[in-house]
């Protein structure tokens, strides 16, 4: 039994070594990103109106993106927002985990989507384990619509579902706020990703300052947490809310017609 000390001071070094490593990391802006994340959005918000640029504006393919074309949001005013959109993408497989981003209505065919990721350095695969330990920094990627749901439905072949969600004027304009106040936090001073605690879902519910629910963590019960508080409306319970709000037929169907077009379809089939 003599060698077991020798094996488990080592080990208990190495991992030492490994938390150092970890909590000394310094998050940073100037990585090899993935081209949908290698451009960090910047917004203007000055006396109630923001405009946001770079915009992620990508159309895609089955196989591929098929135009890697960045734009921007140009002016508007926070208190012309009409709704706010959730989105939920299930994990294929995995029910307990999925992906959730945003959209604020602005008009008829006005639409302006936020999703927060992992950043993803080239050659990286997203790992909930190593996001955990920070693997990743963290993005506040601003799209359109159909830049965030044909990526989703179209290449990846993935589930969407679309929630209008329950909130009054007031807070729904903090609720836009809120979030673009954190991006121009994070163009200042950059962040890691935290599977458990800065990952896609509860950096969204705390920038509504929704308290804490499992669902932070296991994702997949997201959009259940938000009907059982209140926050996604519907009749017949959450089941018939649940399939009602299903979308990714239907940003197959748009996914070629322009901006305007594909938005108003979008909201049309979520109705």
């Amino acid at each position: 039994m003599r060698w077991i000390s020798p094996i488990l001071v080592a080990a208990l070094a190495a991992f030492g070594v490994f938390l150092l490593a970890v909590v000394t990391k310094q998050p940073r802006h100037d990585r090899d990103w993935y081209p949908h994340l290698s451009r960090l959005p910047h917004v203007t918000l000055q006396d109630g109106v923001f405009s946001i640029a770079p915009y992620g504006d990508w159309t895609y393919t089955e196989e591929d993106p098929d135009e890697m074309v960045w734009s921007a949001v140009p002016p508007h005013r926070i208190g012309d927002v009409r709704r706010v959109w959730f989105v939920m993408e299930p994990h294929p497989g995995l029910a307990v985990m999925a992906h959730t981003f945003v959209m604020f209505e602005f008009g008829e065919g006005d639409l302006v989507g936020l999703t927060i990721e992992a950043r993803k350095e080239t050659r990286e695969t997203y790992s909930a384990l190593r996001g955990a330990f920070n693997k990743f920094e963290l993005l506040y990627y601003w799209a359109s619509p159909r830049d965030l749901m044909t990526r989703r439905a179209v290449m990846m072949d993935r589930e969407l579902y679309m929630y209008p969600l329950a909130l009054s004027q007031a807070e729904a304009e903090a609720y836009l706020t809120s979030l673009l106040d954190k991006t121009v936090s994070i163009e200042q001073h950059p962040r890691f990703y935290n599977t458990l605690t800065s990952n896609c879902t509860n950096e969204l519910a705390k920038a509504a300052d929704i308290p804490w629910h499992p669902a932070f963590i296991l994702t997949g019960g997201a959009d259940r947490a938000l009907h059982l508080r209140g926050r996604i409306a519907g009749e017949g319970g959450f089941d018939a809310v649940h399939e009602k709000a299903r979308v990714d037929a239907c940003v197959r169907r748009n996914a070629s017609r322009p901006h305007a077009a594909f938005n108003a379809a979008l909201v049309a089939c979520a109705e």
